[in-house]
């Protein structure tokens, strides 16, 4: 590839997630915001710089992985509370996801793939360079039926009528509350006409959510294909929050490409995602420092959905099923900054590679089912020629030591998006 080379990375360990192996000593060249070349390292002294090279880095002891990539993430809601979501205004919601962006950007995670909330805005803006963050794939609002797992209207907004007034999560652009085929077509097209590169339905109970018992199904197969007709039309794809089989097997019926959660399946339904390829974006949840804090009647919700947790990831793997890395943070600024460390989680189910490529190529592959409708055409996920340059410098080699990834302050020693260094602090 041609280009005036802008940064350099010399005798450093990479990381190819291809693989799942460290190769090296390499010296990197990047020039703007793609990798130019990769070639055996000349050694650890710094070249000339007269090629016009703006950063020259040394890479010795360290290692060099791709930009990390969460494929569950809510940009809006990491870091407000519940209460700052539903009666705060809307400007400090928008603060603190600015905040937020900025933060997971410095741990590392250089995409995201959000899955629900005001974040078109945010994109806009990170993309523009107005404020620092993540390359975010926005679902924008997730679509539930009336009593779903996105209903988070109060009590007395009920009844609700045809042209009744949208609630506060609607009017923000959080959930769009969707009945029947015709509203279900409706909403999807609404999102993706706001800029959704995947549409996210739920399509069964929740635990964070207050009507909804965690084994009811949600959403009917008509009503899917709905939303799975207009996103194929926009060259996209459908998925949806799901915990138990009927609710997932309905999804698959459907024509969905992606399950979200899954904790409560059964091996039967496992098959069935391996049989249509149906890709399963599962999160480490235990019951353990990174649960999300519940009370109440979604607190038992939540302590029966992670008992399933082990046994999905076991199933998963047993399959051969298309597993993808997610966080699902919510409402706890230090849940948050746990990203990285609930990747390190992984390896209770798979080797460190195979958790690392987890949140690197496999997540990369789970993005491009956006097909035309990606925002950020090029190869992510990859240290190799022509691969957007999003880096991270690792002080260390984290298939020896994964939890290196749980301590971006001290062993993140550079992390680039784009070409460009990150500033830290």
């Amino acid at each position: 590839m041609n280009g005036t080379i802008t940064s350099r990375i010399q005798n450093v360990m990479v990381f190819d997630s291809r693989a799942g192996v460290i190769t090296g000593p390499h010296d990197i060249e990047i020039a703007g915001s793609t990798i130019s070349a990769i070639s055996p390292s000349k050694g650890p002294n710094p070249a000339p710089s007269g090629d016009g090279a703006s950063s020259v880095i040394d890479g010795t002891g360290r290692t060099v992985i791709p930009g990390l990539i969460d494929a569950h993430w809510h940009a809006a809601f990491t870091e407000i509370s519940p209460a700052g979501m539903m009666s705060g205004d809307p400007g400090y919601l928008y603060a603190k996801a600015v905040v937020s962006a900025r933060n997971t950007l410095q741990r590392g995670f250089t995409t995201v793939r959000d899955l629900g909330g005001p974040t078109h805005g945010l994109k806009r803006a990170i993309d523009e360079g107005v404020t620092p963050g993540p390359r975010i794939y926005p679902s924008g609002a997730f679509i539930s039926q009336s009593g779903g797992h996105g209903d988070f209207r109060m009590p007395h907004e009920v009844p609700r009528g045809a042209a009744g007034h949208l609630s506060r999560v609607e009017l923000l652009g959080v959930a769009a509350i969707a009945d029947g085929e015709a509203e279900v077509l409706r909403a999807s097209r609404e999102v993706l006409r706001q800029g959704a590169t995947q549409v996210k339905l739920m399509a069964g109970g929740g635990v964070a959510s207050h009507y909804d018992p965690l084994d009811v199904s949600q959403y009917t197969v008509p009503e899917m294909r709905a939303a799975v007709s207009a996103a194929e039309n926009w060259g996209t794809y459908v998925t949806v929050h799901a915990y138990t089989p009927r609710a997932i097997r309905t999804a698959v019926d459907a024509g969905v490409r992606c399950i979200e959660h899954g904790q409560l399946i059964d091996e039967e339904t496992a098959e069935l995602l391996a049989e249509h390829d149906v890709w399963w974006s599962l999160q480490p949840f235990l019951d353990d420092e990174d649960v999300i804090p519940m009370s109440g009647p979604s607190r038992q919700k939540q302590l029966a959905m992670v008992a399933g947790t082990d046994r999905a990831y076991e199933l998963a793997i047993a399959h051969g099923i298309k597993v993808a890395f997610g966080t699902d943070t919510l409402f706890d600024p230090r849940l948050a900054t746990r990203q990285g460390a609930q990747l390190a989680k992984l390896t209770r189910w798979y080797t460190p590679a195979q958790a690392l490529q987890q949140a690197t190529i496999r997540n990369a592959e789970l993005l491009r089912l956006c097909g035309e409708r990606n925002p950020y055409p090029g190869v992510l996920g990859v240290v190799e020629g022509r691969a957007i340059a999003d880096l991270v410098l690792v002080e260390g080699d984290p298939l020896e030591d994964i939890s290196l990834l749980a301590r971006p302050d001290e062993a993140f020693t550079m992390i680039m998006k784009g070409g460009q260094i990150v500033e830290r602090g």
